[in-house]
């Protein structure tokens, strides 16, 4: 299976801090935004990977992740002229998802606690897989209708009158039908290739499987000014407690095996005197003790 990150858009929600950088280069804590949803493929075991921006944003993440060897994977790069749906990301994409499954993470959503993306990944054989997080204001997003047997019935997209609380987050997993049903597609009303749409043609084919999250995991959306601060000030606060950190590509490849623990420890040596390398340089001194590696 092949990974792309969609990273996009004018980020408009956010300005003026996108008049500077990319809504997914802004700070969440201590990372760079897009180290969240680079860190759940890696941690799902994807080592493909296509990232997907603005023309004029593209460097800075080139810039940023480069050819993603650092982390024993391989990163590649797409433009996108206009915004235009994040369905558009399979039409985009396609030479590089070949004849392969595909999933795709929203560069703006941020994921903490359980293991319900890796285990998701793994099980993968055919048709589509999203999921369903229960959210008190289901209107601002993609909505998931579920039967008494817990299966889903409907979806929709931003409804004003929502049939239940489950929206629809930024990771979806999908067969390789999904670059024909992407290129099929017509615009919506707001002129987008709409998600919801590819999602409503699995289930119309029966094909549609939706994963609820358990109340364990968390799902912060950081695509305004507040939201950008309680994702920062939500991460700080795990970390603090726990003493481990979220999104982080390098002890996620470590622990997928996708790093020695040779290669991390020179991976970390190349940084430079930061918080960020105390912590890495720990996680190395813990893993030499403990014999392990994997958590």
């Amino acid at each position: 299976m092949k990974g792309l990150i969609l990273a996009g858009g004018a980020g408009s929600r956010l300005y003026p801090l996108t008049q500077v950088a990319s809504k997914q280069l802004q700070p969440v804590y201590d990372k760079p935004m897009v180290y969240y949803p680079l860190t759940v493929l890696i941690a799902s075991g994807i080592r493909e990977i296509c990232l997907i921006s603005t023309p004029q944003d593209l460097p800075r993440f080139q810039q940023l992740l480069g050819d993603g060897s650092q982390w024993g994977v391989v990163i590649e790069y797409r433009e996108q002229p206009r915004p235009e749906g994040i369905a558009q990301a399979f039409v985009i994409a396609a030479s590089f998802i070949g004849q392969d499954a595909v999933t795709l993470i929203l560069g703006d959503n941020i994921f903490f606690g359980g293991d319900a993306f890796p285990r998701a990944f793994a099980e993968f054989k055919s048709g589509a897989t999203i999921f369903a997080y229960h959210v008190k204001d289901p209107e601002r997003y993609g909505v998931v209708e579920f039967d008494a047997e817990g299966h889903a019935v409907s979806l929709e997209e931003k409804p004003a009158q929502p049939r239940s609380n489950y929206a629809v987050p930024g990771v979806y997993l999908y067969d390789n039908d999904v670059v024909g049903i992407s290129r099929a597609l017509q615009p919506s009303a707001r002129g987008e290739l709409e998600i919801t749409d590819v999602n409503k043609e699995y289930l119309r084919r029966g094909t549609l499987r939706v994963q609820r999250l358990s109340r364990g995991t968390a799902w912060l959306d950081a695509g305004t000014s507040s939201s950008l601060h309680e994702a920062s000030a939500y991460v700080q606060t795990i970390e603090k407690r726990q003493g481990m950190k979220l999104g982080c590509p390098e002890e996620a490849a470590l622990y997928r095996g996708f790093l020695t623990l040779e290669q991390f420890e020179a991976l970390v040596g190349r940084m430079p005197r930061c918080e960020y390398r105390d912590y890495l340089t720990d996680v190395a001194a813990e893993v030499r003790r403990v014999g392990l590696i994997g958590a």
